[in-house]
């Protein structure tokens, strides 16, 4: 579990995020949405120790991530995964030199051994026999899922997904989107997602804060979205023709209109 209270972040005069607090759930897909400048980046990067807030705390369960020693937040940040928007594969890098990175860096396994815990994640994410392939010649979902590879490849207890659904075809994303939320069961993960994508936050959507102006506008889950009387997330979720639509038809069915 992940919790953050009353988090507010300015850079100079422009001020990002307003007292925002959420609980985002173990186990759970936990998707944060918003328009772009919303302050959903800026609250991912608070709640990894990227930047600090001019206020608030983040609690990795009991812990506050900016109450601990530096050496205590390096071990914390070993339980953290990253899912980067562009996959942020090294180019120079096979595909199973790039998911060993973190283990190089912060494992003091044997090459067998982190050998094995490669190849585990690689099949994990259906990319078996793909280890001496280069990024340049993977698909961009076949890239995604190496960037979930290297993200679960410490077997972190919580996972960081900034878009990604971005640049991928809709067939693409599905497939994405079942292996982040299969992930996050499987391995009891706190799983948190910004994204934009529609779809993402109608099928995997257990969790959703919506944020507005740098301030926690709604929250709730994909079943109560459609319904949800919010004017600011409307006009967000309903820019969509399609979803414009499930709105309407939900409403007749419940006798609204």
């Amino acid at each position: 579990m992940i919790e953050i209270r009353n988090i507010s972040k300015s850079f100079g005069e422009q001020h990002v995020l307003h007292d925002v607090s959420a609980v985002f759930e173990s186990g759970k897909t936990n998707l944060v949405i918003g328009i772009s400048g919303s302050g959903k980046t800026v609250l991912m990067k608070i709640m990894t120790g990227l930047i600090s807030p001019d206020q608030g705390e983040v609690f990795f369960n009991d812990r506050s991530f900016f109450d601990l020693s530096r050496a205590e937040q390096k071990l914390l940040r070993r339980e953290i995964g990253m899912l980067f928007q562009g996959s942020a594969l090294f180019d120079s890098l096979t595909v199973e030199e790039n998911v060993m990175l973190p283990l190089n860096m912060f494992s003091n396994a044997t090459a067998k051994e982190k050998l094995n815990r490669v190849n585990f994640c690689l099949e994990r994410v259906n990319l078996s026999g793909s280890n001496k392939k280069y990024p340049g010649e993977l698909s961009g979902g076949m890239k995604k899922r190496v960037g979930i590879a290297r993200a679960i490849v410490l077997n972190p207890k919580y996972l960081f997904c900034d878009e990604p659904n971005s640049g991928l075809d809709p067939r693409t994303s599905i497939v994405i989107d079942d292996l982040i939320i299969e992930i996050t069961k499987e391995y009891n993960m706190t799983t948190i997602i910004n994204t934009h994508d529609m779809n993402s936050v109608m099928e995997i959507g257990e969790k959703i804060v919506f944020l507005f102006k740098g301030q926690k506008d709604w929250e709730g889950n994909s079943s109560e979205i459609l319904s949800a009387t919010d004017e600011n997330l409307n006009a967000f979720i309903f820019a969509s023709d399609f979803l414009r639509e499930a709105r309407d038809a939900l409403k007749e069915k419940k006798g609204l209109m």
